[in-house]
C-alpha cells in the first residue's frame, strides 16, 4: 500500500511541476560563462587603451543561435570566450549586436556546433507579477560552478537606464553578485528577464531587464543595426496642484502631465508650453503622470511611448487653452547633445606638435570626475554650461586639448591649455573636430593661431605656432611616445598635408579597426 500512495504522490508531482529536473537541467545547459578582455579607450590618451582587464559574466542561449548578455559584460572587449555548462571548453564569441544604454548584447558563436544538440530557453508572455518566484541562473564571483538562487519579484517601474536610456525594470531580492550579469531568471521554465545591476552594500537587491525590453532589442537588430527606442523628449510635470489646474482651466477629472519645456521651439512643432497631454494612444494619464497597464500594474506614462509609436509618430489626446487637440508627435530615439556618448565608440582625436585635440564626450567629463571643478578653472567652463545641450547646429562639437601638452621647445612661455576648448584657428570658428583638420590641412599661412574659450579655461592665452614647425615636431613626438597614428580613423585621409610631409614611421596606411 505505501509503495502505491508513494507512486501516485510521485505522478502527481509530474503535472503539478511540469517543469521538473529534467528541465532543470536542460536550462543550466543553456546558461554559459562568459570570459572577456576588456580594453576600454584611455579618455585623456585618445590615442591609446588602458591595460587589459579580465571580466567575467554570464549568458544565455537564444533562437538564432546567439547568445544573449550585458552589453557591459562585452563592451570594448577585445577577446570574447564562451564557457559551456560543465565544461572547460572556451569557445570564441564576437558580438553581433550591442546597445549600452539597455544593457544588451548579443554574441555569435566561431563553433556552430555547440547549438546543435540545445534548444533555446522560451521568452514569458508577459511581465511577472509582484510576488512571483524567479530561479537566477549565473557564474557570481566566488566560485567557478554554475550557480542557481531564488526569489521573489518586489517591484515593476519603468525607469532610467544609461546613457539617457530608459526601459522597464524588475527588481527581484534574489542573492546576485558579480559575474551574475547577463545570467537569465526564470519562472515555469521561461525566461522573464536578464539580470543586469545589482546594488552594493545592500542585501539581496538586483535588477532584471524583462522579455519585453529583450525583444525590442532583437527586434530592432534584427536588420545588423540598433537604431534605439523611440522617446518623448519633452520636458513634463504633474497637474496636482490646484492653482496650477486652476490656471490651465483644466476641468474636473481631467489629468495628465503638463509641458513645461517643449523639445523644439519652432512653430511646426506640435507641443506648446503649458499643453497637458491627457492621454497617449487610446490610454488616459492619472494625476501622477502615471497610465494603468495591468490592473495590478501602473506605470510612468512614459512606458507607452514605446508601444504607441507608429512610423516615428506618436498619437496624443492634448487639452490646450480650453479645447481638446489630437496631435501626432514626431518622436526620436535619442537626445541630441552636443556633448554626446561614446557608447561603444571610440573618442575621436587629432595630434599636431604638442597639442592633442578631442571631440568632448560625456565619457571624457566622467574621466575627470572629482577634479573637474578644479580642472576647468573658477568660471563655467563651455564643458559645463553646455553639456546636456543640444547643437546649436548640425555636426557642432566640442573639441578640448584633451591632454596636457606633449614637452617640446616651441611651447616656451605657454600655460598648458589642457582640458580648454578650442574656439579659433586663425580667425575661423572650430565646429566640429574633422572642420578642424581641414582647417589646419588647408591653410598656407606662416603662422596658425589657437584661441580657446575663455569661460573655464585654465589659460587664456592666445597660442601663435609656427606652420611648418608643428608639422615637423609632429612625428618626432609621435615616435617618442610610441604613438603610431596622428589621428582616429575616422580623419584617416583628411590631414593629406600632414601625411606627405610626415617621416616615413608615421606616414603608414592608417588606421585599422580599434
Amino acid at each position: 500500500m505505501l509503495q502505491v500512495i508513494v507512486g501516485l504522490i510521485l505522478f502527481c508531482l509530474e503535472f503539478v511541476h511540469p517543469f521538473g529536473l529534467y528541465a532543470q537541467d536542460q536550462i543550466r545547459d543553456l546558461v554559459v560563462k562568459i570570459h572577456a578582455t576588456h580594453h576600454t579607450p584611455d579618455l585623456v590618451r585618445p590615442w591609446a587603451k588602458n591595460s587589459p582587464q579580465q571580466v567575467k559574466g554570464s549568458g544565455v542561449v537564444i533562437d538564432g543561435k546567439r547568445i544573449l548578455t550585458n552589453a557591459h559584460v562585452v563592451r570594448y572587449a577585445s577577446q570574447i570566450y564562451v564557457q559551456p555548462n560543465q565544461s572547460s571548453r572556451r569557445i570564441p564569441a564576437r558580438v553581433e549586436a550591442i546597445t549600452p544604454a539597455l544593457d544588451l548584447a548579443t554574441l555569435k558563436l566561431d563553433e556552430e556546433s555547440f547549438f546543435d544538440k540545445r534548444g533555446t530557453l522560451p521568452f514569458a508572455g508577459e511581465l511577472p507579477r509582484v510576488k512571483d518566484i524567479v530561479n537566477v541562473y549565473g557564474y557570481p564571483t566566488g566560485g567557478t560552478e554554475l550557480s542557481v538562487t531564488q526569489g521573489i519579484v518586489s517591484r515593476i517601474e519603468f525607469t532610467d537606464y544609461y546613457y539617457q536610456g530608459s526601459g522597464l525594470r524588475i527588481q527581484v531580492d534574489a542573492a546576485l553578485n558579480f559575474g551574475n550579469s547577463g545570467g537569465p531568471a526564470v519562472t515555469d521554465g521561461k525566461l522573464v528577464g536578464l539580470v543586469f545591476s545589482l546594488i552594493q552594500n545592500a542585501q539581496n537587491i538586483g535588477y532584471l531587464i524583462p522579455v519585453e525590453e529583450i525583444r525590442l532589442f532583437l527586434a530592432d537588430v534584427a536588420d545588423g543595426v540598433y537604431d534605439g527606442k523611440p522617446q518623448m523628449l519633452d520636458v513634463i510635470q504633474t497637474v496636482q496642484n490646484d492653482a496650477l489646474r486652476q490656471k490651465l482651466r483644466l476641468p474636473n477629472g481631467m489629468n495628465g502631465v503638463m509641458i513645461t519645456e517643449p523639445y523644439r521651439s519652432d512653430p511646426d512643432y506640435p507641443l506648446k508650453e503649458w499643453d497637458v497631454i491627457t492621454q497617449i494612444g487610446d490610454t488616459p494619464i492619472d494625476s501622477d503622470g502615471k497610465v494603468v497597464v495591468r490592473y495590478d500594474l501602473r506605470l510612468s506614462a512614459s512606458y507607452l511611448v514605446q508601444n504607441s509609436t507608429k512610423n516615428d509618430r506618436l498619437p496624443l489626446t492634448v487639452f490646450r487653452h480650453g479645447r481638446v487637440l489630437q496631435v501626432d508627435l514626431p518622436v526620436l530615439t535619442r537626445r541630441e547633445l552636443v556633448i554626446p556618448y561614446l557608447l561603444a565608440d571610440h573618442p575621436k582625436y587629432f595630434i599636431l606638435g604638442p597639442l592633442v585635440f578631442s571631440a568632448t564626450s560625456q565619457d571624457y567629463l566622467e574621466r575627470l570626475g572629482n577634479q573637474r571643478p578644479a580642472a576647468l578653472g573658477q568660471r563655467p567652463s563651455p564643458l559645463i554650461t553646455r553639456r546636456y545641450d543640444k547643437p546649436a547646429f548640425p555636426g557642432e562639437e566640442l573639441v578640448v586639448v584633451a591632454s596636457p601638452m606633449f614637452p617640446h621647445r616651441m611651447t616656451n612661455g605657454y600655460d598648458d591649455p589642457n582640458r580648454a576648448v578650442l574656439s579659433e584657428v586663425n580667425s575661423v570658428p572650430v565646429k566640429n573636430l574633422r572642420y578642424l583638420v581641414e582647417i589646419l590641412r588647408d591653410n598656407r599661412d606662416g603662422q596658425i593661431t589657437f584661441k580657446f574659450a575663455k569661460s573655464g579655461a585654465l589659460t587664456s592665452e592666445t597660442m601663435v605656432f609656427n606652420r611648418q614647425d608643428l608639422i615637423e615636431a609632429t612625428g618626432k613626438i609621435l615616435e617618442e611616445n610610441g604613438i603610431r597614428y596622428p589621428h582616429s580613423p575616422d580623419l584617416a585621409g583628411v590631414w593629406e598635408t600632414y601625411l606627405t610631409a610626415a617621416p616615413r614611421a608615421a606616414r603608414t596606411a592608417c588606421c585599422p579597426p580599434q
